[in-house]
């Protein structure tokens, strides 16, 4: 064999996981329903990672989309530049055409004018997690609503983009009523839901508020000590999180946010989302898609109790539940990641994790 018919052929040999992916960035247009910026034009950063031929060519309906949770953007959140800590990569490796876009007020998505403003702490008590602000705007910038209606204005340029029907979603803490309640109410669009650390609340409203905004604060901010704080209280097993790895997220922070990055200290900000109706215990209990829920055991964001209460509720005849050991909130970016992103691909190829469904297991023990 000549030298580069063995070249050719050692190409041909190295598996879709060991060839390097690739990402680029899209800008969607959205009608926005925030309410300081309802009706008019707005953008969504939209990130994709994949292989370069499925970046050229499509993934066929092998499709995902990320929707992050209720602090940090989805680009920082699973698509961390570390080792092998992007949830993002590791899919997009195995074939996957794979999204995430930032929600309006996260990230290199649009920011409202109020966000500009210097803020003060809001009255009260506040998260332990990051400081909730007050500005001259009187209440929170976005709601569910809102929400819903960024993820789809991204599903739908998302959609044509790759002339599929569905796609699948994946998503964290508030991202659970974001893209859990979105399924709910377009599952003709939704092949298969993930859900890390979920927000659910049997006693939700099926309406939103008279008006809006709610009152109260505007939006949130999060210093790096705050950060560090709010993540070691959840991490008690020996190297739960590697220092370098927070380092990482915490600079990716930074980089999507310049106007926080340059204030004193840097801060990252987010746009509150307190707001929150719809996604009810009679729409979990009507949801047919094929569901994962996952909770890290040492996760004090989220409320274990509602996060196994949800998993009861859900009406899908196909859906499983991870009890991940030795994890935090922040599970995607702590030493039991990878068995977090192997069941993720198994359930996205087979609604299976460890060969079964309709289970729930305990992995990372």
């Amino acid at each position: 064999m000549n030298r580069l018919m063995f070249a050719a052929a050692l190409l041909l040999a190295i598996p879709a996981a060991a060839q390097e992916t690739k990402s680029r960035d899209h800008t969607v247009t959205v009608t926005s329903m925030v309410p300081v910026l309802a009706g008019k034009k707005s953008s969504l950063y939209v990130r994709e990672r994949a292989l370069p031929a499925v970046l050229k060519n499509g993934a066929g309906d092998k499709v995902v989309l990320f929707v992050h949770g209720a602090g940090t953007p989805a680009e920082v959140s699973f698509d961390v530049p570390y080792q092998d800590y992007s949830w993002m990569g590791y899919l997009a490796a195995a074939g996957y055409d794979v999204f995430s876009v930032d929600m309006t007020g996260y990230g290199r998505s649009a920011r409202p004018k109020p966000m500009a403003e210097a803020c003060k702490p809001a009255p009260g008590p506040q998260t332990g997690y990051g400081t909730n602000c007050m500005t001259s705007y009187p209440g929170n910038l976005t709601n569910i609503e809102s929400d819903w209606n960024d993820i789809s204005a991204a599903v739908n340029y998302i959609k044509k983009l790759r002339h599929v029907e569905k796609v699948n979603l994946i998503a964290w803490s508030q991202g659970g009523p974001r893209a859990g309640g979105w399924t709910a109410n377009h599952p003709d669009q939704v092949n298969k839901l993930i859900l890390l650390a979920p927000g659910y609340n049997r006693a939700a409203k099926a309406d939103g508020p008279a008006a809006l905004p709610v009152p109260g604060a505007t939006y949130a901010t999060q210093d790096y000590d705050q950060f560090i704080d709010n993540w070691s209280r959840q991490a008690p097993c020996p190297n739960q999180f590697d220092k370098r790895t927070a380092a990482s997220v915490w600079s990716e922070m930074l980089k999507s946010d310049p106007v926080g990055a340059s204030r004193t200290p840097p801060v990252r900000r987010a746009s509150l989302s307190a707001t929150s109706w719809g996604w009810t215990e009679a729409k979990v209990k009507a949801m047919t898609t094929p569901a994962l829920i996952v909770f890290g055991v040492h996760d004090k964001q989220a409320n274990p109790e509602r996060v196994r209460e949800l998993y009861a509720d859900l009406g899908s005849p196909l859906k499983a539940f991870i009890d991940l050991g030795c994890s935090s909130h922040n599970a995607m970016w702590e030493k039991n990641h990878l068995i977090l992103f192997k069941a993720s691909l198994e359930w996205l190829d087979k609604s299976t994790v460890n060969g079964q469904s309709n289970t729930m297991l305990k992995l990372g023990y």
